[in-house]
């Protein structure tokens, strides 16, 4: 409507201001590669020949025989490949810890860390079901190897976070079929690259969609909890 000379002032809409009332972090990282996930996907190829002994002899969740979980112990192996990467996954950590919790660097000194960490190799068909990790506050993923993924499947490997929010699609319309991001209620799916780092509250259910492609995909996770030293 235009507005004439002598009319009333025009009633403008009111702003709105859209904030984000809830939100799950998903932090990611890079290590540059300085010949370090060669020497671990040897380590791990020959840790897997070796079968049982490094194997998880209480595996959980669905998986099928094309993936290799090993024990849990990982973390702890002294070989200079390993203190590499964790002591990578354990700065990004505590980075990512320090800065979402506004803790200063006198606290951030206290924290210990207690951990899980193993390694998967994954071959064409392996897959690991939708799940989280109890007991723990934050959970990673470090990528050692991607594979190579068959063009024509585009979910090949892909790792897969679920929507916390799962539960408003209770009702779908026009009014929320198609919100964006940060507000969508699609999961998010992510296809790792050797090198990358991903980590996430450990309650965030989780997946590994069927690695179809050549080679292996092979990745690290570890499952983290803290403690303050007085």
């Amino acid at each position: 409507m235009v507005q004439k000379q002598g009319d009333s002032p025009v009633n403008e809409p009111s702003p709105l201001h859209i904030r984000p009332g809830f939100s799950v972090p998903v932090v990611f990282g890079n290590r540059a590669d300085d010949g370090l996930n060669a020497e671990l996907r040897d380590l791990f190829i020959a840790r897997e020949a070796e079968g049982p002994r490094h194997a998880n002899p209480n595996p959980y969740t669905q998986r099928n025989t094309q993936l290799f979980e090993s024990n849990f112990d990982l973390f702890k192996w002294t070989e200079p490949c390993i203190t590499r990467l964790r002591d990578f996954c354990w700065d990004s950590l505590t980075r990512t810890v320090a800065g979402m919790n506004a803790y200063d660097e006198a606290f951030i000194k206290k924290l210990r860390i207690g951990a899980d960490a193993w390694f998967h190799v994954t071959r064409r068909g392996g897959y690991f079901g939708i799940h989280n990790h109890p007991m723990a506050s934050w959970s990673g993923v470090y990528c050692v190897s991607g594979g190579t993924h068959d063009a024509s499947s585009a979910d090949s490997g892909l790792l897969n976070f679920i929507n916390p929010f799962v539960m408003n699609t209770m009702f779908v319309d026009a009014g929320n079929a198609h919100l964006q991001e940060p507000y969508s209620m699609n999961s998010r799916s992510y296809r790792l690259e050797a090198g990358q780092l991903v980590m996430f509250p450990s309650w965030l259910l989780h997946e590994v969609k069927p690695f179809l492609g050549e080679g292996e995909r092979i990745t690290v996770a570890f499952n983290a909890w803290f403690h303050v030293a007085k």
